[in-house]
């Protein structure tokens, strides 16, 4: 009888297996067979909206189903989390969102419901944005070592805009101030709209900045690019170069990455991103991340994943150099 018994479980296990292995295979198979929702925790028109709906619109001609896009923007992007989070884990739902919701929320809000490591997964990381240190044409400078020495030779003098405290375009600033020793005063001000005609009239001495919102001063001649926050020149402007050509390791250049919630089927996850890695080394999208001052990317799971533990290190850092604390 016990011989028995032991033989039902070996073949109704050997039968689990073969069931999963057969399900495995189908669901690659047939993934996907209905439309997919790309959740952005910000407004349309956004940094991570625009890179959702470029790669939306080629992964549904890709894929043979619709990718929508669906804003929740609100609440620290805590909104759109929750949303992707409660979503059926069925590989039909991701969250788009740059790097900041895992990066610089958890170091900026104590009590976020939701985790990087508890409830998502890396997908890809689809994009980067480098912003751009630009100086007011009254800054007696034209590269980054004369921005040094400048700003060295007048301590404490100097002003720095940014989009806010605890903004990628803060903790930049502040991270080269600590690689450096530079004394220069933050002045935030409440996103690039405010930050950026500060600069050109004069309000403030630098900032950094996006390039779309910079290069029509700069054809005029109202400011002056130095140098870009990213870790390789970008092709959009490969005559600027990188402050990590001067400081090793130094990349603050804000990313733009695709999640799902823990629990998704992972060839949904192999195939999502080995799509839009390919869309992004296609050729095809460039001219359109162009005009918004982003390059495309497109990694395997484990390279964001890596990519973003960096990140979050290298903010971690920033934000301790800052003096920001948490709320």
């Amino acid at each position: 009888m016990n011989l028995f018994n032991r033989l039902l479980k070996i073949i109704s296990f050997s039968f689990l297996v073969l069931l999963v292995i057969t399900s495995s295979h189908s669901y690659a198979d047939t993934y996907p067979s209905k439309p997919i929702r790309f959740v952005i925790p910000n407004p349309a028109g956004g940094l991570p909206d625009t890179v959702a709906r470029i790669y939306a619109q080629r992964l549904s001609e890709r894929l043979g189903q619709a990718v929508t896009v669906d804003n929740h923007p609100g609440a620290n992007g805590v909104l759109a989390c929750q949303s992707v989070m409660t979503s059926a884990k069925d590989g039909y739902t991701f969250l788009v969102s740059d790097g900041s919701t895992f990066s610089v929320n958890p170091r900026l809000y104590t009590n976020l419901s939701y985790d990087l490591k508890r409830d998502f997964v890396e997908v890809s990381l689809a994009a980067r944005a480098p912003l751009y240190l630009a100086v007011h044409p009254r800054v007696k400078a034209n590269t980054l070592k004369e921005l040094i020495a400048y700003i060295k030779a007048n301590p404490g003098t100097l002003t720095y805009g940014s989009s806010g405290i605890g903004s990628t375009h803060h903790l930049s600033m502040e991270a080269l101030k600590t690689a450096l020793n530079l004394d220069i005063t933050h002045v935030p001000y409440k996103g690039s709209g405010q930050s950026v005609p500060a600069l050109v009239g004069g309000q403030v001495d630098m900032l950094f900045a996006a390039l779309p919102s910079l290069s029509g001063f700069v054809k005029t001649g109202q400011v002056k690019l130095i140098a870009s926050n990213a870790a390789r020149r970008s092709s959009q402007e490969p005559n600027t170069p990188t402050i990590s050509e001067l400081v090793k390791g130094y990349d603050f250049s804000p990313t733009i990455g695709v999640f799902a919630a823990k629990g998704t089927p992972q060839a949904a996850i192999d195939k999502l991103s080995a799509e839009i890695a390919a869309i992004a080394k296609s050729g095809e999208v460039a001219p359109l991340f162009a005009t918004a001052g982003i390059d495309p990317v497109g990694s395997t799971p484990q390279e964001f994943e890596r990519a973003l533990a960096e990140e979050i290190e290298k903010i971690g850092k920033a934000v301790t150099a800052a003096g920001i604390k948490a709320e």
